[in-house]
């Protein structure tokens, strides 16, 4: 990412990642694909970018209480129906990111590039890149009520 929002790229930084970071997402790809959930081209790009991050964030927000995240797709193991019944419900592919708020929430993309909170019901944080800043930055994702569709579009 070239430009971020005042103090995204610093957070980001304190957190290990820099312009141009690679990770290897082979382990990550062949742990979930056996479980029949696919890593598609949007969660390749992003884990290689910013997977095996840890982002202690804290306090107040724009709209709600800056919460720290973990983007280790791991975390996510054996979850792998809530996932797939959720990106059937909104029509979209979701692949694990991670946790928020230290294991309460779980993060997800989907195909087009759109970040979610995964738990007993889902909520969009938007596209990249401003979807990795809502998380930095406090933004409260948007829930979206089952069937419903990622920006509220019906699939």
């Amino acid at each position: 990412m070239s430009s971020w929002l005042p103090g995204v790229a610093a957070v980001l930084k304190a957190s290990g990642w820099a312009p141009g970071r690679k990770v290897e997402t082979g382990r990550w790809r062949s742990m979930f694909e056996a479980v029949g959930l696919v890593m598609h081209d949007p969660a390749e790009s992003f884990l290689q970018e910013f997977g095996g991050l840890t982002v202690n964030v804290s306090g107040p927000g724009i709209t709600c209480a800056r919460t720290p995240f973990e983007l280790d797709p791991e975390l996510a193991c054996g979850e792998d129906d809530r996932f797939l019944e959720w990106g059937e419900s909104i029509g979209r592919r979701l692949f694990p990111l991670g946790e928020l708020d230290h294991g309460r929430f779980f993060l997800a993309i989907d195909e087009v590039n759109e970040i979610y909170l995964v738990e007993t019901w889902v909520a969009s944080f938007g596209p990249m890149p401003q979807a990795l800043e809502n998380l930095v930055l406090g933004v409260t994702p948007r829930r979206i009520d089952e069937g419903d569709g990622p920006a509220g579009q019906t699939p």
